[in-house]
């Protein structure tokens, strides 16, 4: 073993105890020993992935490759970086070349699959999906990114089952002292309802409590994130609503289940999906402290422009900036409201005057009563627009032509899960600016048929 390759087995075990700085200097001392050093050059590449720094992780990725051009895990991880830099033929060559040095790698297949649906050759994804499931049944990465693709096509049963291989938190089963729910009778039962990623999923499958009730649930109660508490105490069937840092008793019910396995364990289907006009609302009081706030316009209309900026795809779904906004300014009669919160919040506009939003909102049962006071709002996918469609409010929600959520499903114009919500969606990957303009002609529609508003309140 060379001093270089001491140097970067060091640099390795440093980097899975997380001390980042040491392995990275470790990993530079054993390439300016053997500037083709393969484990030091991959490994940085990693690291600079992580830290955004893509092209320079693709340069790392190319020269350990000039050194192990057959290595189907370095060619795996630069196709996976490709997509990330929206280069989908590149992608897609490499892929295939990962394929034809290993065709009978599930993950070769899997990745494929996940490439071809991102560029909408589902049928050519689902068979590269299939085949990795043939090739190894428990593969839990080809069965979840097939649930995506069949979710998205409204082949729910399917993909509910599918999704249920998705990665899973441990935490709930380690910690409470009952089992997880499985389908098993509800009759006299007591049920708690954990968290699974984002707001948004919570606001948009929280409506199961009321479905939980109707199988005979004696208690329902929810655990959610802590902007949410408030708000969800409003949610018909809940007995308790706990906010994650509350503390949580491990025992007292019969059953915890995560929020994201109920349609599954509920069996939806596209036509049982348990449709309510609005389930979520807004605190009364709340409701005229906003209407005092804002200023009398012919339409009032709320904007949300960014989500979390850890998400995935959120280059994608969120709006650069709030000037994106900008063609809306030209519709006479309409105050815009800001709803954004977090990322974002401070932006300004030359273009469009905003009131509400920002720092004056505390938690969504605030931004709740903020939406109570508009005619419309208009948003990216967010949690906002699952907080306006709960709410029974107008929502315009716009979504990227790359890779949709699976929930919008493909080419519907409306949403069988919140009947006030129309889906405008990019065109081609060309940016937001002719959705924006479509938007804007069909705002200065509905301003032309809104009768002038007299007052304030709500």
């Amino acid at each position: 073993m060379t001093s270089s390759d001491i140097l970067a087995q060091q640099a390795g075990q440093l980097l899975a105890s997380g001390d980042f700085a040491a392995a990275e200097t470790l990993f530079r001392q054993a390439l300016a020993l053997d500037a083709g050093q393969v484990f030091a050059l991959s490994n940085l590449a990693w690291m600079r992935e992580q830290q955004g720094l893509l092209q320079e992780a693709q340069s790392c990725y190319l020269r350990a490759l000039a050194q192990s051009p057959d290595d189907v895990h370095l060619l795996q991880n630069l196709g996976a970086l490709l997509m990330r830099l929206r280069r989908p033929v590149e992608a897609e060559r490499i892929s295939r070349r990962v394929l034809a040095l290993a065709p009978d790698m599930p993950s070769g297949w899997s990745n494929l699959g996940a490439l071809l649906a991102a560029l909408q050759r589902e049928t050519e994804a689902e068979r590269c999906h299939r085949d990795a499931i043939e090739l190894d049944g428990g593969y839990a990465n080809a069965r979840y990114n097939l649930s995506y693709l069949l979710l998205r096509q409204g082949r729910l049963p399917e993909g509910w089952q599918m999704l249920e291989a998705r990665p899973q938190p441990t935490a709930f089963g380690d910690y409470f002292r009952f089992p997880r729910w499985q389908g098993e009778s509800l009759g006299d039962k007591s049920i708690l309802i954990c968290p699974e990623a984002g707001m948004g999923d919570m606001l948009m499958l929280c409506r199961y409590a009321s479905v939980l009730r109707q199988q005979g649930a004696s208690r329902v109660s929810i655990l959610c994130h802590a902007p949410l508490k408030t708000l969800l105490q409003t949610l018909a069937g809940v007995d308790t609503v706990l906010a994650i840092g509350d503390a949580v008793p491990d025992h007292g019910w019969d059953y915890w289940t995560p929020i994201l396995s109920l349609p599954c364990l509920c069996g939806t289907t596209l036509e049982t999906i348990p449709l309510l006009p609005s389930y979520l609302h807004a605190q009364p009081q709340a409701v005229l402290d906003w209407a005092g706030r804002l200023p009398a316009a012919r339409l009032r209309v709320g904007l949300a422009w960014k989500g979390n900026p850890g998400f995935e795809n959120d280059a994608e779904r969120s709006l650069a900036s709030l000037d994106t906004f900008a063609p809306l300014a030209a519709v006479d009669g309409v105050q815009f409201v800001s709803l954004q919160k977090g990322a974002g919040e401070n932006d300004i506009s030359s273009a469009i005057s905003l009131a509400g939003g920002g720092s004056a909102l505390t938690d969504m049962a605030d931004t709740a009563a903020l939406i109570a006071n508009l005619d419309l709002v208009i948003s990216v996918d967010t949690a906002v627009a699952h907080l306006a469609g709960a709410m029974g409010k107008p929502c315009w929600l716009l979504l990227p032509d790359y890779l949709p959520d699976w929930r919008w499903l493909a080419g519907r114009r409306d949403s069988p899960w919140y009947p006030a919500m129309r889906l405008f969606r990019q065109p081609s990957i060309v940016g937001w600016e002719p959705l924006i303009g479509h938007v804007a002609d069909e705002l200065a529609r509905m301003v032309a048929a809104k009768p002038v508003r007299t007052g304030k309140t709500a």
